[in-house]
């Protein structure tokens, strides 16, 4: 292992550890001990923060092993994933982040209420707490563990435990403001560790005429055939966008961070940064894949990642910096979700039974149910066995099968006057239970279960396709279901399509100052650029 990992990386590993943890300890002392501060860092977090949070909380072990695993088997079209992300975020600094604000909300399901009722909030809020353990949590400690043992031979299990036990420290004495601003350094920390060995990579194999001359010509298409059984392109502008919506716009792990911002304009800024950022992933995580596909064609899947930090590509020092990101991934992210599960807890739930319980109680019990989502996080870490290779795939196929009607419900709830909590509650429960169905199926078969032709009929179906029925078959159900109920809508849902229809306004009104060259709004025009480097990269790599 010396020979391969020198004691300067193991300085740097130590380093980063020690630095890391004085941050979150530096910020936990920092705390004013009051509700606001506790679960949304005071709500005075600047826009470069909350972006680069954002993405930190977003990118975490399974993108690093999933993206560079996918890519050196099939390229670059997995990296529509990314992309897809990128328009939501437009739509959620533009559109969802004034409405949030405006209405004072802490939580997306607390959001929720006003639009329904309070069935629908502690539905969601516990639905999304289930979700957030068997797959940011499970899936993230599994990558980390196929990882560090490919590298460092440790045990899949004693990683996971370490690594929730490290994070668990900070996350549940400091709350949200030391979750934040950690993941701020453990951002820039995973960038540029993935930069390094995307540079090192990218020499290793001989630069852009080593790539093309090596690798199938379709790892350059990000557009798949319809009969392609991973990224039909048809899944991917159809399906793709509906799993994005859900976890970018109506997602608490995500939101949380934007709620933490100073003001609408920075949580705006912040949400046009994280887009911006999250057109890095092609090039630091899936390009990898493919020089690791190039250089290690026997560690192609899950395993690339791992071959690439495992050679001589990348020079002792820098390849502890290197480790030092992928940690940082999996540290802010894990955090994150402690972080999340703690504010939904508290204030779905503990808030509601307990309205009468000061700020210092909820504080408490909020620190309690960190602790209890790391503890349940240790306890979970035997069943990543269930986990199949390509792991960022299975991740994107199970947030298909439960993201179509939440986003269903949820843009209907925005839009729709004659929508109502019951047509609501019977959408997601119909909708969550055929596309829980889907799942078990899918890691059934995955285990070595035979199941019998029609099951297996079903599963033939690609994700992305099953994702834009599940969609289509929620948007029935709620106009079937507004045939029967007419809902009454109160003074603040009509403030909230009152704002929806200001927002678009605003749209309207920037193009309009686009065309005539004048008053530019810089945020706007940060936006447009953003839609042209994705149009860009669709007309090179099509």
């Amino acid at each position: 292992m010396i020979e391969v990992f020198s004691y300067i990386d193991a300085l740097v590993l130590l380093l980063y550890f020690v630095f890391i943890l004085s941050l979150g300890f530096y910020y936990s002392q920092r705390n004013d001990d009051n509700y606001e501060s506790y679960f949304l860092a005071g709500k005075d977090i600047p826009w470069f923060i909350v972006g680069v949070s954002i993405f930190a909380t977003n990118i975490s072990s399974e993108h690093f092993i999933g993206l560079a695993g996918a890519g050196s088997m099939r390229g670059l079209a997995v990296g529509q994933f990314e992309l897809m992300a990128i328009f939501t975020l437009l739509f959620l600094g533009w559109f969802l982040v004034p409405i949030y604000f405006k209405t004072g909300v802490i939580t997306v399901p607390e959001f929720l209420e006003i639009i329904f009722d309070r069935r629908i909030r502690k539905f969601f809020a516990l639905f999304s707490i289930i979700i957030y353990i068997f797959t940011k949590v499970l899936v993230s400690l599994f990558a980390a563990g196929l990882l560090f043992y490919d590298l460092f031979g440790l045990n899949i299990y004693a990683s996971s435990i370490l690594i929730v036990l490290i994070t668990g420290l900070y996350s549940v004495i400091g709350g949200s403001s030391a979750v934040i601003r950690t993941q701020y350094f453990q951002g820039i920390i995973l960038i540029l560790g993935a930069i390094i060995i995307s540079i090192s990579g990218f020499i290793a194999v001989g630069g852009l005429n080593g790539i093309y001359s090596r690798v199938p010509e379709d790892f350059f298409s990000m557009f798949k055939p319809i009969s392609d059984p991973d990224y039909p392109w048809t899944g991917i502008i159809f399906g793709a966008p509906i799993i994005a919506f859900w976890y970018w716009c109506t997602d608490q792990y995500i939101v949380q961070r934007l709620l933490s911002a100073k003001s609408i304009d920075q949580a705006r800024k912040g949400s046009l940064l994280a887009a911006a950022l999250k057109i890095l992933p092609i090039f630091i995580l899936v390009f990898p894949g493919i020089f690791a596909s190039i250089l290690f064609p026997e560690s192609k899947g899950d395993g690339a990642y791992s071959a690439l930090l495992y050679s001589e590509i990348v020079p002792h020092g820098l390849k502890g910096f290197v480790i030092a990101g992928v940690l940082a991934a999996i540290m802010s992210s894990l955090s994150g979700v402690f972080n999340t599960i703690s504010i939904l807890f508290t204030n779905d739930y503990y808030k509601i039974k307990y309205p009468e319980a000061n700020e210092r109680k909820l504080i408490l019990v909020g620190r309690l149910s960190t602790t209890a989502a790391v503890v349940i996080a240790i306890l979970i870490v035997p069943f990543v066995k269930v986990i199949t290779s390509q792991i960022y795939l299975f991740l994107q196929s199970v947030q298909s099968f439960v993201s179509p009607p939440i986003t269903a419900v949820f843009l209907f709830g925005l839009f729709s006057k004659r929508m109502s909590a019951k047509t609501a509650i019977i959408t997601l429960i119909i909708g969550e239970l055929i596309g829980i169905f889907r799942l078990v199926l899918q890691l059934l078969h995955d285990n070595g279960v035979s199941l019998n032709e029609f099951l297996l009929s079903i599963l033939k179906v690609n994700f992305l396709h099953f994702s834009v029925f599940l969609f289509i078959l929620s948007i029935l159900i709620i106009k079937i279901g507004n045939q029967f109920s007419k809902a009454h809508k109160s003074e603040a849902v009509l403030e909230i399509n009152s704002s929806l229809k200001e927002n678009l306004l605003e749209i309207v009104m920037n193009f309009r100052r686009i065309l005539n060259l004048k008053s530019l709004n810089p945020n706007f025009v940060i936006s447009i650029f953003i839609v042209f480097a994705i149009i860009l990269l669709w007309s090179v790599w099509n």
